[in-house]
């Protein structure tokens, strides 16, 4: 039961369930960071390839343009020792080619064709570079005055180096339009297969939204006690156990038919327990009656020794502690019932001051204060059962504290309006691990403060039924050095009179 309801505390309100969404988010966004890793494996595969197509193009163009300078620079068969023509100058040669030649450490000649077909010359950072190419050596890409370009420097067999470079303008621009391309198509799908992904996950996990609803009303019903209707269940769409979420639903479902007839086994055992403690102590109240009147018969006729009235006399007293017991017990059955209170306007000043008054007679010892308002605070309730509730509870400080101790009695009313009444007491406190359930029926600690000797363990358990039925709560705070038990009821001016 308490894992049932362990699990079910953890769950939530269908599209608004934390875990759930959470879950969900995590579905989506791995399905994103997947989908996006597949596209920028994609993309990079894709500009490499590109990139490589586009340097194989360049070089055969750059191979063609250098061959041609090449050849138009040979110098005239019929005019030897005549200079030797400019390489720029050859035929085919294409809007930003370039072309220069280097005898030995000096440029004699260099330039470049732009858009209109003109020369323009290099600069001098320019020709350093140029100088620094390496000779016969595959292509390299440079970065000049006018842009990046891919060179070749080729040594003629007249002792110059020829260099040839086209502009890398048009390649760039190319990988540029592709990687947008990409980037664009890329976040296009991204978009569509988020979406898609987040209506097909919600449609996925409806049946585990519907689960987590089951959990969740299931986790707030009081299963601890009493009658409990356990009709929650999942709904066939999501108990069938042909799918894994299925499978789970069904298992759900029976285990819920077990723990409702659980409960009902429960509430059956305790339906029978409670009437058969009414039953026994309803009964037990005749002959406890007799046995006091005889005893009572005994002592004003029979004349007895020391030992024999001491034994007289123990009888009386035990009989009428388990009258009290028996009596405890039957209030109890009737609380548990839910027997409506009988209800009147209750000073519950003047109650307190009287059971306190009462108290003082039988525990001298002890040092009994009152903290009351100026004003009398109204309750409505039964008067008797509000007297014996603070009867339980001063009598409590009286037999659990050692003689010296303070006990001060406070009443007020809080800034809700429910009249509050505390007892506090300076005693030794209650045992940590005791607190939890110093109301329970029959609750007794050895350690609990002295003398719990004698006790019934049925006193808190009565204050706390009969200050549930008047609407109420009763709360215990206790450390070494002080004690204190807090009832709440609701005052007369919060009653619809």
């Amino acid at each position: 039961m308490s894992t049932l309801s362990g699990v079910a505390r953890t769950s939530g309100r269908s599209w608004l369930n934390p875990s759930t969404w959470h879950l969900r988010t995590r579905l989506v966004l791995v399905a994103m960071a997947l989908l996006v890793a597949i596209c920028g494996a994609v993309g990079v595969v894709s500009y490499a390839s590109m990139d490589m197509v586009f340097n194989r193009q360049l070089d055969r163009q750059l191979e063609q343009a250098s061959s041609r300078a090449n050849d138009f620079g040979r110098p005239p068969s019929n005019f030897p020792g005549s200079g030797r023509p400019d390489p720029l100058e050859a035929r085919g040669q294409a809007a930003g080619t370039l072309n220069a030649r280097i005898d030995g450490s000096t440029v004699s000649s260099s330039g470049l064709i732009d858009a209109k077909g003109n020369r323009v010359s290099l600069s001098t950072d320019d020709e350093q570079v140029l100088l620094a190419l390496p000779k016969n050596s595959d292509p390299a890409d440079r970065s000049l005055s006018n842009g990046d370009y891919r060179l070749v420097a080729v040594e003629t067999a007249y002792g110059d180096v020829i260099v040839t470079g086209l502009p890398l303008a048009d390649k760039q621009s190319a990988e540029a339009s592709l990687v947008w391309t990409m980037v664009l198509v890329s976040l296009g799908g991204l978009v569509i297969i988020g979406l898609a992904g987040t209506v097909i996950i919600r449609r996925t996990m409806r049946p585990l939204e519907q689960l987590s609803e089951v959990a969740t009303k299931v986790s707030r019903l009081p299963l601890d006690a009493g009658e409990v209707a356990l009709a929650v269940r999942v709904p066939p769409s999501a108990a069938h156990p042909g799918t894994e979420v299925g499978s789970v639903g069904h298992a759900l479902n029976q285990m819920l038919n077990n723990v409702s007839n659980a409960l009902e086994a429960r509430q059956e055992s305790e339906t029978k327990v409670r009437q058969f403690v009414a039953d026994a102590s309803h009964e037990l109240r005749t002959p406890l009656t007799a046995i006091r009147g005889y005893t009572e018969l005994l002592r004003m006729t029979e004349n007895f020794t020391d030992d024999g009235r001491k034994s007289l006399s123990r009888v009386q007293s035990q009989s009428e502690r388990m009258t009290t017991l028996v009596e405890d017990l039957l209030l109890l059955a009737r609380l548990d019932e839910g027997q409506p209170v009988k209800v009147t306007d209750v000073d519950l000043t003047q109650l307190v001051i009287e059971t306190v008054s009462d108290e003082k007679v039988m525990a001298p010892d002890h040092i009994w204060q009152l903290q009351l308002p100026d004003e009398p605070v109204t309750v409505r309730g039964d008067a008797t059962q509000l007297h014996q509730v603070l009867a339980n509870l001063l009598s409590n400080a009286r037999k659990h504290t050692d003689s010296g101790t303070t006990v001060v009695t406070g009443v007020m009313l809080s800034a809700d309006g429910s009249a509050v009444v505390t007892v506090t007491d300076n005693g030794p406190g209650i045992p940590e691990d005791f607190q939890g359930r110093i109301f329970s029926r029959f609750a007794r600690a050895d350690a609990a403060r002295s003398g719990s000797e004698g006790t019934s363990g049925l006193g808190l358990s009565i204050v706390e039924s009969i200050v549930e039925a008047h609407g109420g709560t009763v709360e215990v705070t206790s450390r070494p050095g002080r004690t204190e038990f807090a009832l709440r009821l609701p005052a007369v001016a919060n009653e619809q009179m």
